[in-house]
């Protein structure tokens, strides 16, 4: 049986050094991607005090792009900490992380809880308990030695490559209309480096949201009002060098930069 804490300590090490995580061996080696939730969640008790609360979470591999990119074919979550969101126009150092990367995310702000009692979940559903959307720069870090062998658990118990978020201003959800259409470019340095559309985002970002909500329901967890949900990327990453300029476009949500000094 895989050692939970241990793999926890190896992993919330790795990350407070900024030192690229190998793969995890022995009895720390998660066996399964369950396995690497219940690593994930000790993660996070051992990065609070560095990192702040849990103030919501990002979901990854919800487009065919980053499906084929990390050849995962399934949604997977990992946690956003208060200290790693910032406001649009943010000015960030690329020595706070070991390779830093970027995604052009729509993101939801919960306006309720969601309560067990509720699921299963449906798209329909948590759509309504959504407050506000944001244009959303998440930042991912390859913080390891070499990703393509580490597999799902692992990856999965180190946040799925989560670093934190840039946030753009909140749109209320009264008054967008279907993010299905929404449309999102990625520039840096002002040239476009990628497009996407709501559609690529598991057909649309709310089912992203519903995985969400079943996925946490399912170990007893909910969604929370006030918190934050990246819903996955429309472009692939884009990895980035020290000094770049970066701004996501989203169509009726607007725009959100940061720069990477």
């Amino acid at each position: 049986m895989t050692d939970i804490r241990a793999a926890a300590k190896t992993i919330a090490a790795a990350r407070r050094n900024r030192t690229p995580l190998p793969p995890l061996a022995g009895d720390a080696a998660p066996e399964s991607e369950a396995e690497g939730y219940r690593i994930q969640d000790a993660v996070h008790k051992l990065l609070a005090a560095d990192l702040g609360a849990l103030v919501g979470y990002k979901i990854g591999c919800t487009s065919p792009v980053m499906q084929q990119y990390l050849d995962i074919p399934h949604p997977c979550g990992g946690g956003v900490f208060a200290k790693g969101v910032f406001d649009s126009g943010a000015s960030l150092s690329t020595r706070d992380f070991v390779r830093v990367g970027v995604e052009c995310e729509i993101a939801v702000r919960l306006g309720r809880d969601l309560a067990l009692t509720e699921e299963p979940f449906t798209a329909e559903w948590v759509a309504e308990s959504i407050e506000a959307y944001l244009p959303a720069i998440e930042i991912v870090d390859d913080r390891y030695v070499d990703w393509q062998t580490l597999g799902a658990p692992t990856l999965v118990a180190d946040d799925f490559f989560a670093a934190g978020c840039v946030l753009g201003k909140p749109v209320a959800r009264v008054g967008v209309p279907d993010v299905l259409h929404v449309i999102g470019r990625a520039l840096i340095n002002g040239v476009e480096v990628g497009r996407g559309s709501g559609t690529d985002v598991l057909g649309h970002p709310h089912n992203a949201l519903a995985w969400l909500a079943n996925h946490l329901a399912a170990d007893g967890k909910s969604l929370r009002a006030g918190q934050l949900v990246l819903t996955g990327s429309l472009i692939k990453t884009v990895w980035l060098n020290a000094g770049d300029e970066v701004a996501m476009e989203l169509e009726g949500l607007g725009r959100v930069e940061a720069r990477f000094s």
